[in-house]
């Protein structure tokens, strides 16, 4: 029997679950007794609620209890969820901020009720328009964004032979993950269970219960499926606990789904970041000098930054580097992370002022990354535990056809359309997170039956999928006679499904677990054997009818002595028509280096994903606020625009071969994030190559292009 299947390209275990409607969402729990909770929030970015007339919403038919900062119970601000309106105060820091909540036997009922609430409000001057305030930036007080130089970059600049320096803008841009924000709690006595959607299950759990002042273990947190979130899940917003709140006020079950327009000023978002690029060159096109200058936004009264800079401190070797960060507070909700934090929005400037140095040097874009290739980090000086970028070009441009690409724009016409080439680089930091896990082996005839048990958490990746996988192979175990159990805080503690930490941190605390149960057993058996036998041989020959244990991994130490990074190549075509200055992405390729592919089929579709909104990014999302009120008028996919299927040409993922195991045991990297990194400056700098015009600002629309 060969159950050999990490590298295969087996089905999603979970997949026939999730068309068939079986997979227990958030809000699909069937909790009984069941009330309805909807918001109501604020119609100013700044000032003092003066007074709140709920009078008519109680009266209103059906409902049980309408809840503002005058009777809210007093929560733990500090407790760790983000972006505060927790109803505990009359000050107003943005438009759309939570000020109170009416519960009702339906929703219907609450959302009327909510609609009869009126509030006045004592204004104060509110700070929305980022371009008018850009000049009263900030030092920023986390001091991980400290200005971090090498050398002298701007010494440098000014002494250069060939530099380019340009500013590269991306927009505020929203998660919108297909599945909404929402919460069912429902209270036993002084315990609370919430169904929620959780990238973090044991960071929800903390988090909910420092805020509503309980115990971790008086909170249980249920999330085995999640329907998207791209950071917005990692960090929980005030809507969590707001629904226990709820809960416990009206002393039976409520559930609080966000709508789709509630989505844009509930759960963060990824700010508006101006970045200024300086690059220096020999003739030769030997990089000398690399400054990387962001200036940003954040809350009013907290802060956020992502780190747009982290691409520029390793991708190439440059003796002369500045990265720095610059941050203005405004009266909008608190950033947070989006899928490729700061190394996607970071890597469209660095790249797009690298395909221009190309240009002014009269040099092909790949070849100008190549001769800047990095022998270590050079943010550190730590040796790389693989990298694969050179592959990835030179296998990428194989496969893409570069060697049609013509260096003058405009050079390539089919009929009305102008053709073009683009291509970009990308890195993710690659980490494992303390993980624990057991696994449970039960006896069945001549079968064994294996269950794997983690509070891990399933974005709609693969997880469920790798995780049967590594046990299957571990164990020595039909992939059907393994039943992986996740998303909940009841089970052992597990690292989030953020920051591409996912997959090596739960696959090698499964791995090590079935190993721990297979030599357990060996030492139960007290024999010696001339071949290792697996976990289930021993529980047939031995006649074991049950057997459990469990692992608490760490990191490896040694890991730490190296700089370990997922890298790739993105290749694009662009078809730009002429006439309407619409821009097609006919073709992409993405070529990566990740380590260990544990499933190419959910990794391929996880380099697709992050493609796509790649491919948004470049030309069609962008939030967009009202400078005179703060509120955003992209509320809904009817106005922001997320490419849709016929938005998208033909996808291709490549995978370079690569087994590092300095980075983990498994050498499994992280795919999530860096699927995304790259691919806006690999659009944009296609559709420079097509028609010769530069677009330095995101979303690459028509009218920057006629």
């Amino acid at each position: 029997m060969n159950t050999k299947s990490i590298g295969t390209p087996v089905s999603r275990i979970d997949g026939i679950a999730k068309v068939t409607g079986k997979a227990t969402y958030s809000t699909d729990f069937p909790v009984k007794n069941l009330a309805y909770a909807v918001l109501f929030k604020s119609t100013v970015a700044a000032g003092t609620i003066r007074d709140i007339d709920t009078a008519a919403a109680e009266k209103a038919p059906g409902v049980l209890a309408v809840i503002t900062h005058k009777n809210a119970p007093k929560l733990n601000v500090n407790g760790g969820l983000r972006g505060g309106a927790l109803l505990q105060s009359p000050e107003i820091e943005f438009h759309g901020q939570h000020i109170g909540l009416v519960v009702a036997e339906t929703f219907e009922q609450a959302r009327y009720a909510a609609r009869l609430v009126t509030t006045t409000y004592d204004k104060k001057d509110a700070k929305v328009d980022f371009e008018k305030l850009m000049g009263q930036a900030q030092m920023p007080k986390d001091k991980d964004k400290a200005d971090a130089k090498r050398g002298d970059a701007k010494a440098a600049l000014r002494q250069a032979a060939i530099k380019v320096e340009a500013v590269y803008e991306t927009p505020i841009e929203h998660h919108h993950p297909l599945e909404p924000h929402a919460t069912i709690a429902d209270w036993n006595g002084d315990r609370v269970t919430l169904y929620n959607s959780s990238q973090i299950v044991n960071g929800a759990q903390s988090a909910a219960a420092a805020t509503l002042n309980l115990k971790p273990d008086q909170v249980r947190i249920v999330s085995p499926f999640i329907g998207g979130g791209f950071g917005s899940k990692g960090g929980q917003w005030a809507n969590l606990v707001l629904a226990a709140v709820a809960a416990k006020q009206v002393n039976r079950p409520v559930k609080l789904a966000l709508t789709r327009q509630q989505m844009v000023n509930s759960v963060g978002l990824r700010q508006h970041n101006v970045q200024k690029v300086s690059l220096a060159a020999t003739p030769d096109g030997k990089l000398t000098a690399l400054a990387h200058e962001t200036t940003t936004h954040s809350a009013i009264n907290n802060e956020f930054i992502e780190p747009c800079g982290d691409c520029s401190k390793i991708l190439y070797d440059v003796p002369n580097s500045l990265i720095s960060y610059r941050v203005v507070p405004m009266n909008l909700i608190l950033p947070t992370y989006t899928r490729g934090p700061g190394k996607s929005t970071g890597s469209f400037a660095l790249e797009s002022a690298m395909d221009e140095l190309a240009y002014a040097l009269k040099m092909d874009p790949i070849e100008l990354r190549l001769k800047n290739e990095p022998e270590r980090d050079p943010s550190n000086g730590k040796p790389w535990s693989s990298r694969t970028v050179v592959q990835c070009l030179r296998e990428g441009a194989k496969a893409f056809g570069w060697d049609k690409r013509k260096a003058e724009p405009r050079q390539n016409q089919q009929g009305n359309y102008l053709i073009g080439y683009g291509v970009a680089c990308g890195t993710y930091p690659a980490h494992q997170r303390p993980t624990s896990a057991i696994v449970k082996l039960k006896r069945a005839g001549n079968d064994v039956l294996a269950t794997v048990e983690l509070a891990a958490a399933d974005l709609g990746t693969g997880t469920y999928t790798i995780l049967t996988q590594t046990a299957a192979d571990a164990l020595g175990i039909p992939i059907q006679h393994v039943k992986v159990l996740i998303g909940d805080s009841n089970l052992p503690p597990a690292a989030g499904a953020v920051g591409s930490v996912g997959a090596s941190s739960y696959a090698n605390a499964v791995n090590e677990a079935c190993q721990k149960i297979t030599s357990e057993l060996v030492l139960r058996s007290g024999k010696q054997f001339f071949a290792p036998p697996t976990a289930m041989q021993l529980m047939l020959a031995e006649k074991i009818t049950e057997y459990q244990t469990r692992v608490d991994t760490k990191p490896m130490e040694e890991a730490e002595q190296y700089s370990a990074h997922s890298f790739n190549a993105n290749f694009a075509e662009v078809a730009v028509n002429a006439s309407t200055g619409m821009v097609r992405v006919t073709r992409f390729l993405a070529v990566t280096g990740a380590g260990t592919i544990l499933n190419p089929k959910t990794a391929r579709s996880q380099i697709i994903g992050g493609n796509i909104w790649g491919i948004g990014m470049a030309l069609t999302e962008e939030s967009v606020t009202d400078p005179r009120w703060g509120n955003f008028v992209t509320r809904s996919f009817a106005d922001y625009h997320v490419p849709a299927n016929l938005d998208i040409g033909d996808l291709d993922a490549i995978f370079i071969r690569e087994d590092d195991q300095r980075a983990n045991k498994m050498g499994v990297k992280g795919i999530g994030e860096v699927g995304i990194v790259g691919v806006a400056a690999a659009v944009a700098n296609a559709v420079f190559n097509a028609t010769g015009k530069r677009v330095r600002e995101l979303p690459i629309t028509p009218d920057k292009l006629l």
